[in-house]
């Protein structure tokens, strides 16, 4: 059997009254009213009706002095007559005027500050062992944008202005651009500091009841109109979640009565799990039965010292993307997508980060920046003075832009059907370890081979350099090969 459809209804509407009472349909006084009141003086004064006939009377004597051709007289366009009395009913007042509670909440102001993505310590660390057990040069925009991708990979640190200062809850607690928001939502941002949460199921709720509330925006069942529990709840759900962007009376016209018996016994189910809290820094536990008892006792012993006011702050990729405060959060985001975009910053502070570690920034490929364990130079002694087949590598790498270890071999040593095949390519391995252990070449993450940028190019090489140059332009917008990298997330972000 299907279940009755859900009816919903406005609260508004209702009259906040027992079931048991029912009011008569209301009357509409006004069903004769035709656009235009009659004037005052067709008002009787008297119950005798003495003067009922003055207007009448007049409206006869004018229409014996009125021209022929003349219009009838009409009342003023635009002007009603003034009704006895200054006093208006509520129910003469249009239903469009705003209500006197309803107040127009302040543009909140953006942050001002300055929002700054950090590679987080224990990630950061991964990769420089991971780069320092190879010798390939990576780059530092992929690496940028890859501590970018997750939240879990960087930090945000924020730093306000002197006039700005942004708030805190204790050491490590919620951060907000507005001590009101903070104050009014400290117990529920720290209440598993200081309180132990305990649900527990009490009798089952007796009484009858035909309908509930019910919460459009959350879903959440308030329980019928006329239950003791019915008010707190309601304000208590509008100040946690919709007091910032709602004023309590629009926030009413979001809740709607919910007719559905199924609806009626899963808020009973719901409204017999009782929360406790108990105290847990106390010497004597204190346990108190309801969360209004709770944020009692923490506004009075805890909350005074709680809230302070921080220059800068840094919080975790992942709690800076859930961050209670709607300004800090549309802040944040904003800032990601232009750090995403064009990662400057968080380029610099892996440059300086990696040079701590002793680890090579260089330029290369038009200007880019890349990190290798190996400092690249340009390799300047004479050709005479070294191996036939280190020259063979160093001309073939500097002819062929991009050039991997698979066509070096190739184009050195043919397709290796000789009996000197095997030993040549031997020889050639060890001659390019040599070469990029030394950095006078230079192998990229991708497996390409590359010779460092040179001052002052030799004659024989230039026309080469210059033709590979053009080749090998990486910019923001190439797509570059992915980075080997492995990455280990820690089991608890912060």
């Amino acid at each position: 059997m299907s279940a009755p459809p859900v009816e919903s209804v406005d609260l508004l509407d209702l009259k906040f009254l027992p079931a048991w009472v029912k009011e008569p349909g209301a009357t509409n006084h006004y069903d004769h009213y035709t656009g235009v009141e009659a004037p005052t003086e067709l008002r009787g004064r008297d119950r005798d009706g003495r003067n009922k006939d003055r207007a009448f009377r007049s409206g006869e004597r004018r229409g014996q002095t009125r021209r022929p051709g003349s219009k009838p007289d009409r009342p003023h366009r635009g002007k009603t007559p003034k009704a006895e009395g200054t006093r208006r009913r509520d129910s003469d007042r249009p239903k469009n005027r705003p209500s006197s509670d309803r107040v127009a909440p302040a543009a909140p102001k953006p942050f001002e500050g300055t929002i700054h993505f950090l590679p987080r310590q224990n990630v950061f660390e991964n990769v420089v062992a991971q780069i320092k057990s190879g010798s390939v040069a990576y780059s530092l925009f992929v690496l940028a944008r890859l501590f970018l991708e997750k939240p879990g990979r960087y930090e945000v640190h924020l730093t306000a202005k002197a006039e700005a200062p942004l708030y805190q809850l204790g050491e490590d607690g919620g951060v907000s651009v507005d001590r009101e928001f903070l104050e009014r939502n400290a117990f529920r941002f720290a209440q598993r500091d200081f309180y132990q949460v305990n649900v527990v199921e009490s009798d089952p709720i007796k009484g009858s009841f035909s309908n509930v509330a019910r919460c459009r925006l959350s879903g959440t069942l308030l329980g019928p109109t006329n239950h003791h529990a019915y008010q707190p709840q309601l304000r208590s759900l509008y100040e946690q979640r919709f007091s910032r962007r709602l004023s309590f009376a629009d926030y009413q016209r979001q809740i709607e009565i919910v007719s559905d018996p199924a609806v009626v016994e899963r808020w009973k189910e719901e409204a017999r799990k009782v929360t406790t809290y108990t105290t847990l820094i106390e010497q004597t536990p204190l346990t108190f039965s309801s969360a209004a008892e709770a944020e009692r006792h923490f506004r009075s012993h805890y909350f005074p010292a709680l809230v302070r006011s921080v220059p800068d702050v840094t919080v975790g990729g992942t709690s800076s993307r859930s961050l209670p405060d709607r300004i800090l959060n549309r802040a944040i985001e904003q800032a990601w997508v232009r750090e995403t975009s064009s990662p400057s910053n968080m380029m610099q502070e892996l440059a300086g980060r990696f040079r701590q570690n002793g680890l090579h920034i260089f330029r290369h490929r038009r200007g880019m920046l890349f990190v290798s364990t190996i400092r690249v130079r340009a390799f300047v002694h004479e050709h005479a003075g070294v191996s036939p087949l280190v020259n063979a590598i160093l001309e073939a790498v500097s002819v062929t832009a991009g050039i991997n270890r698979k066509q070096l071999f190739e184009t050195l040593t043919g397709n290796g059907a000789s009996e000197d095949a095997e030993p040549r390519i031997l020889a050639l391995a060890s001659d390019l370890r040599w070469l990029i252990n030394e950095g006078y070449v230079i192998e990229f993450n991708d497996g390409s081979l590359d010779l460092p940028r040179m001052k002052s190019k030799r004659p024989q090489f230039a026309e080469a350099l210059a033709a590979g140059t053009t080749t090998v332009e990486i910019t923001a917008t190439t797509t570059l090969w992915p980075l080997q990298l492995t990455w280990r997330e820690p089991k608890q972000l912060l």
